[in-house]
């Protein structure tokens, strides 16, 4: 089973989280500091990576919050 990622992206004037492949948010919020700050406790939950989006759609910056290995193999 593979799990869903999280994404914080601008939505009409609004930020928004949603999981990947969805087209519905989950919570929209005023401030994307609010919805960065739901949508860390969301992944750090599930385990998943964090995606953040800029003004133009772009990613800016991402988190991962799974379980990797450390160290890493190889």
């Amino acid at each position: 089973m593979t799990t869903k990622s999280q994404h914080v992206v601008p939505r009409n004037g609004k930020w928004s989280v949603r999981k990947s492949g969805s087209d519905r948010a989950t919570r929209t919020f005023e401030t994307q500091k609010e919805a960065i700050s739901e949508a860390r406790k969301i992944a750090k939950n599930q385990g998943t990576e964090l995606y953040i989006h800029g003004r133009d759609g772009r990613i800016r910056e991402r988190d991962s919050y799974g379980r990797d290995p450390f160290p890493p193999k190889g």
